[in-house]
């Protein structure tokens, strides 16, 4: 069966879109069969990689109708496909909130579907709470949530993210019930504040939701890498495989996140033979060599 992770956060601009892109494309890259699913109105994933075949429909048929004919569309990227946004008038909304199944629909379509097709189906949604929103988060088995470290990031997460989860507990009776959060530090720069804020984080214990929701260990620091990667639409760890100084190289902190939630890829054997075998396209293009 495969492992549903949905990216969410009830804050826009906190950097979705480009963890669910990155961490597409390693996951491909480390040999599992990934489909990514664009579950925004705003189609920012379905533009992130170029496409080798782009199917005639998307996420709105993939719901409506239940079927997996023409919604497949083929990345660039071996092993990696996409159920790109095809909604720009937000009519799938309203499709879902008047449909009697509406909110657990894409649940039941997947494990009806797609389970057996894929290793791994990652999520990616918009920064408003909603139908669609909700659809998402309750077709997942576990639910990812970037966290950027400033107090206006952090206070949303305590509120709007967990407001949500907490909303979304009763469709447990409708047997979609809402998978563990993990939360991510993202884009962590070296200041004293983002620093204290992070500890806060993982020091909190977000009662009465203890034991559901945990912070990782693993946290993306704020390095130009990442938006670099996305200007030439390539997965982050490609782009940058090593680096020096004391942060980590863009590659070796999304293995390091795989490792916490994949585990049993074990992806720290793997990386010191991965890394090494990916070219360093960043550097190449700066020395004119790309």
């Amino acid at each position: 069966m495969a492992i549903k992770i949905t990216v969410v956060a009830t804050k826009g601009g906190v950097g979705k879109t480009t963890l669910t892109a990155n961490l597409g494309g390693l996951l491909a890259d480390l040999g599992q069969r990934v489909l990514i699913v664009d579950a925004d109105v705003q189609p920012t994933l379905s533009s992130y990689y170029p496409l080798q075949f782009r199917a005639d429909g998307g996420l709105s048929d993939l719901i409506t109708s239940g079927s997996t004919a023409n919604v497949i569309s083929r990345t660039t990227i071996d092993r990696l496909d996409i159920v790109v946004s095809d909604d720009p008038e937000g009519r799938l909304q309203n499709w879902l909130l008047y449909t009697p199944d509406g909110r657990p629909r894409l649940k039941h379509v997947l494990l009806s579907t797609l389970d057996n097709v894929y290793d791994v189906i990652l999520i990616d949604t918009q920064g408003a709470i909603g139908p669609l929103q909700d659809t998402a988060v309750l077709a997942a088995d576990l639910i990812l949530s970037p966290i950027p470290p400033e107090i206006l990031s952090a206070r949303e997460f305590a509120r709007g993210t967990l407001e949500m989860i907490n909303r979304l507990q009763p469709m447990a009776r409708l047997g979609t019930p809402v998978g563990p959060l993990r939360g991510l530090i993202y884009r962590q720069d070296r200041t004293l504040d983002a620093r204290r804020i992070a500890q806060e984080l993982r020091a909190e214990s977000f009662a009465p939701s203890r034991g559901t929701i945990t912070i990782l260990n693993t946290a993306v620091p704020a390095t130009v890498a990442y938006r670099e990667a996305a200007t030439q639409r390539v997965p982050v760890h490609r782009w940058e495989p090593h680096r020096s100084g004391a942060t980590p190289s863009a590659a070796h902190t999304m293995l390091a996140l795989v490792d916490e939630l994949f585990p049993h890829l074990e992806a720290p054997r793997l990386t010191e033979r991965f890394v090494g075998d990916v070219p360093d396209i960043g550097a190449s293009l700066a020395s004119g060599q790309g």
